[in-house]
């Protein structure tokens, strides 16, 4: 097909008749220079343009192996002498701001930036999902705690001023004189007091802050693969880059050594803390078998909440459960994992956790 297209055009080609040349005057005089002839012979008119016939007027009348000259009468300055003949500098770019390094504290005029700004010296990107758990906890269980923990008071009442140091410190009996002038007695079974659980209401819901999950292996002292096994057991259930954790002091009757690694934790923040939680509270808990659930002492009386679990346990998750040959029995050890809430007692942590599902058992601590 290509081979007759081209005959055609071919045979189209030798049907035009060829160009007309200009003709050339004869008889021209010879002259010694070229001045002379200039003057001596006529002006002579300008050659018609060459008339193109319509078969050639889509085609290009130069060849396409020449080269084109483009910018001949444009001068360009060298860019180093263009600099200094520039009376002033040009203006900086807008993008050049940097946060600064230090927080001052909030009365400072230069503040830093949001984590969530772009430009911030720690700038955390995301969110790039919305955990079912927390989607729950937001238009849910929020709502059911302000209304569960919800206290009336009728329009008008005047609530008396209450001083926060009356109730942490005890005054003295007076059974003595020396009792007078003596500052008040600390809070009662503990010389450190406790925080004040206040009411709940839209300003202050509680809610999970960062969960903590922390392995020990004694045994990392003697053979390090203990240690191998228990820093890829808690990247593979947390999804973060373990911390190796060192012994603070030593101990020579157990064997351990100052300064030695021993173990691994791992702190999850944000959406991370909640899908931990949601797996563990309907796949790993559901798992474990004639497990009560979590003691209802745990709780340090700051809106805390911690547990353990066995080393048998730590196979119900199913990122392990999945690759059950890359953790020996012998080598995987247990966990601890303390959830931090925003809660002021264990009261208000508890029932938070209980929403979310955790269930607890026997006495339950104030």
């Amino acid at each position: 097909m290509s081979g007759l297209r081209e005959m055609s055009r071919c045979i189209r080609q030798m049907a035009v008749p060829s160009l007309p040349r200009p003709a050339y005057q004869a008889g021209l005089r010879r002259c010694a220079s070229t001045q002379a002839a200039a003057a001596a012979a006529p002006a002579e008119p300008a050659p018609a343009p060459a008339q193109v016939p319509s078969e050639f007027t889509d085609l290009e009348l130069e060849a396409s192996s020449m080269k084109a000259k483009f910018g001949e009468g444009v001068k360009l300055r060298p860019p180093k002498d263009r600099y200094f003949r520039r009376k002033q500098q040009l203006p900086g770019s807008r993008y050049q701001y940097h946060p600064p390094k230090y927080d001052r504290g909030p009365l400072h005029p230069i503040q830093s930036p949001k984590p969530s700004d772009p430009v911030a010296r720690d700038f955390i990107p995301g969110p790039f999902n919305l955990p079912r758990l927390r989607q729950t906890y937001e238009t849910t269980i929020a709502s059911d705690l302000l209304t569960l923990t919800y206290m009336h008071k009728p329009p008008g009442t005047m609530e008396p001023a209450v001083n926060f140091q009356d109730l942490m410190f005890r005054e003295w009996d007076d059974s003595s004189p020396y009792h007078k002038n003596r500052p008040k007695r600390g809070p009662r079974g503990s010389s450190v007091s406790r925080l004040v659980e206040p009411d709940i209401n839209f300003n202050n819901v509680p809610e999970i802050t960062e969960v903590t999950v922390a392995s020990y292996s004694p045994e990392a002292l003697k053979n390090e693969m203990y240690l191998w096994v228990a820093r890829a057991m808690l990247q593979s259930i947390s999804g973060q880059v373990p911390e190796v954790t060192k012994n603070r002091v030593g101990v020579a009757q157990w064997g351990v050594i100052k300064g030695k690694a021993s173990g691994a934790k791992v702190t999850m923040r944000g959406n991370n803390a909640y899908e931990f939680i949601d797996k563990l509270v309907h796949i790993v808990f559901p798992r474990i078998k004639e497990w009560e659930g979590i003691p209802g002492s745990t709780g340090d009386s700051q809106g805390n909440i911690s547990f353990g679990l066995r080393a048998q346990d730590m196979v119900h998750f199913p990122e392990m459960d999945s690759n059950i040959s890359m953790y020996p029995p012998k080598l995987t050890p247990g966990c601890r994992i303390a959830i931090k809430t925003t809660a002021k007692s264990n009261r208000h942590a508890r029932l938070l956790m209980q929403s979310l599902g955790m269930p607890f058992y026997g006495e339950l601590a104030f």
